[in-house]
């Protein structure tokens, strides 16, 4: 074989290096496809490699999944984009992918209500399967009557039509923060609860209902965002009748509202009120003071749902999973105040 001259301009073809090397595209597509032995020498394949590298050949990946029928992405499907739990459940899920040869194209659904509308022309040919994270039912119809391979995040693992599901134990997560609570003495209780119609929430809800027993609550909803929050959360305090000593939120962000507005009610945290979040992102240390919370392993989340996805698609029976999580107490919770 003689030293081929690198291709200029024009990307490297398979027929490059089949005359570079002095053997047919056939045989070229057997030694890189790594289908050569028993059909080609080793000689012979050590020949095409060396004329691969040295034109900077490299496969043209789409044009042969096009061929198989395999486009190796992944779509994830969340609510939202500017909630910050659901970029590390991006980045735990890509690069699982990014080691299996995968993409992950992330798509928001608003409100996680739906339905959601499919990103591409056809979603069946553009995708190989689905990733959904803390959506309601409804909002995943449209890729529930494909044939696209379907695991659910953060969702009811009795709802019909998933492969698979990978759920965080939210449910021990309101057990930890209302142990926690009453270990110090708070029997008087807010509940800011999401707004949004979604079955994490639902759990969390049953969970906190069933943990405080005979305990005052009262459960105020809100959409997630800072502003609502606080609005919330101000009328709640201000209404008649004894306020609640302990504000359980679904969500940091709701939690950071709780504390906008006890501040404009002339309240002091933890001191007249102790506040709790849910999530544990950024946002819970840049308040101050730093919010008692639970810790979600979202970058974890994200990782086992991809190799979810991928053992669907590899043929092999899907394993419900439940992750841990964590309380973990900061500045925002103290002693009931004596009454």
């Amino acid at each position: 074989m003689h030293t081929p001259e690198p291709v200029t301009g024009a990307r490297p073809t398979s027929r490059d290096v089949a005359r570079a090397a002095g053997v047919s595209q056939a045989t070229v597509s057997l030694v890189l496809g790594d289908k050569w032995r028993g059909r080609v020498s080793e000689r012979t394949a050590g020949t095409v490699r060396e004329a691969a590298r040295a034109l900077g050949y490299r496969p043209n990946l789409a044009a042969r999944n096009l061929r198989l029928g395999r486009t190796r992405t992944a779509l994830l499907v969340v609510p939202a984009l500017t909630n910050e739990f659901f970029a590390h459940v991006y980045t735990g899920a890509a690069a699982v992918a990014a080691d299996h040869g995968f993409g992950v194209v992330l798509y928001p659904s608003p409100d996680g209500t739906g339905p959601a509308r499919d990103p591409f022309a056809s979603a069946q040919t553009a995708l190989d399967g689905v990733l959904a994270s803390s959506m309601a039912a409804e909002a995943l119809a449209a890729f529930r009557t494909t044939d696209l391979p379907l695991v659910m995040l953060d969702s009811d693992p009795a709802a019909p039509g998933a492969a698979a599901h990978v759920n965080l134990d939210v449910a021990e997560g309101m057990h930890l923060v209302t142990a926690h609570l009453l270990t110090l003495g708070h029997r008087s209780f807010l509940h800011l609860a999401s707004a949004a119609p979604s079955w994490t929430f639902d759990v969390r809800a049953a969970a906190l209902a069933g943990a405080l027993g005979g305990a005052r609550v009262r459960t105020v909803r809100a959409p997630l965002n800072v502003a609502d929050a606080r609005e919330a959360a101000g009328r709640a305090l201000a209404a008649p009748g004894p306020r609640p000593t302990a504000v359980i939120c679904d969500d940091d962000i709701l939690a950071a509202g709780v504390c906008k507005a006890a501040r404009r009610l002339g309240l002091r945290v933890p001191e007249d009120l102790s506040v709790t979040g849910f999530d544990d992102m950024a946002l819970a240390t840049a308040v101050e003071p730093e919010l008692t919370t639970v810790r979600l392993p979202a970058e974890e989340f994200g990782r086992r749902g991809m190799e979810a996805l991928l053992a669907v698609l590899a043929g092999a029976p899907p394993r419900p999973a439940v992750l841990p999580v964590e309380l973990v107490p900061r500045g925002s919770t103290a002693p009931a105040p004596a009454v």
